[in-house]
């Protein structure tokens, strides 16, 4: 039988649809994993074959394979564990594939070995994708919850184990949407204390955010070190503030 479930790829800064497609048919036992996928990918046949006995449903004993497409797009991470899980039990029966938020929703996860699930990156950019494709929403770890709701016009849900994933999916469990005030964590971000002038070192970095703020350019830094001696710090006059957020990414704002 044949299952597909939707899910997301980073490229960039910009999430691309995956479509995984599971086939369970008769022959050997074996599970492979085709798509061009890295090594944290292959070794999701095992988080998922872990985590789907753990969570009280039948791994297929036969033969699996699992395409993740398009093809010719490099899939690294783990993010798709979810939605490989989700379609190994479709199509083995245990979750209806006709079932009404089964193909509405874009899903993207980590599965750890008890079914509970983990943050990935990318949710913002993977709920993008879902807002461009027309989907009704996304299903996301809760740690990566606030990230994708950011995102306007989509429902996010955040299910903690695969057991909740597959009831929501199914139609039997109800999960609160998830949704974030954009305003108030915009307000926050600008309310930064401490001054860029703390920063030592970092040359490059502080004269890009200096002519950034000359010029009223929107800026985003992506480096450790910006973590490290950067994050929570601003650059300002007392009526401009540039905010540097925590994880490496800045914006500026007047």
């Amino acid at each position: 039988m044949l299952a597909k479930t939707l899910s997301a790829a980073l490229e960039g800064l910009d999430a691309l649809p995956v479509e995984v497609e599971v086939d369970i048919s008769g022959g050997l036992p074996a599970a492979t994993v085709v798509g061009l996928p890295d090594a944290a990918v292959k070794e999701s046949r095992e988080r998922v074959k872990a985590a789907i006995a753990n969570s009280s449903y039948r791994f297929p004993n036969r033969r699996i394979t699992i395409n993740l497409a398009p093809a010719d797009l490099r899939k690294e991470g783990a993010a798709y564990d979810l939605a490989m899980a989700i379609g190994l039990l479709a199509a083995a029966g245990e979750l209806d594939a006709e079932a009404h938020r089964f193909r509405s929703f874009l899903l993207l996860g980590e599965l750890a070995l008890d079914g509970k699930l983990r943050a990935v990156r990318g949710a913002l950019p993977a709920a993008l994708c879902a807002q461009a494709r027309g989907l009704k929403g996304i299903v996301v770890p809760p740690d990566c919850a606030a990230e994708a709701a950011v995102v306007a016009d989509i429902e996010v849900y955040a299910p903690r184990t695969l057991a909740e994933a597959v009831g929501f999916l199914a139609g039997k469990l109800e999960l609160e949407r998830r949704q974030v005030d954009l305003d108030r964590i915009m307000g926050q971000a600008l309310l930064a204390e401490g001054d860029l002038a703390d920063v030592k070192g970092q040359a490059a970095a502080k004269r890009a955010l200096t002519i950034a703020a000359a010029g009223g350019h929107n800026l985003l830094m992506l480096c450790r070190e910006c973590q490290a001696a950067g994050g929570g710090l601003r650059l300002g006059d007392g009526t401009h503030h540039h905010r540097i957020l925590n994880g490496g990414g800045a914006c500026c704002s007047n």
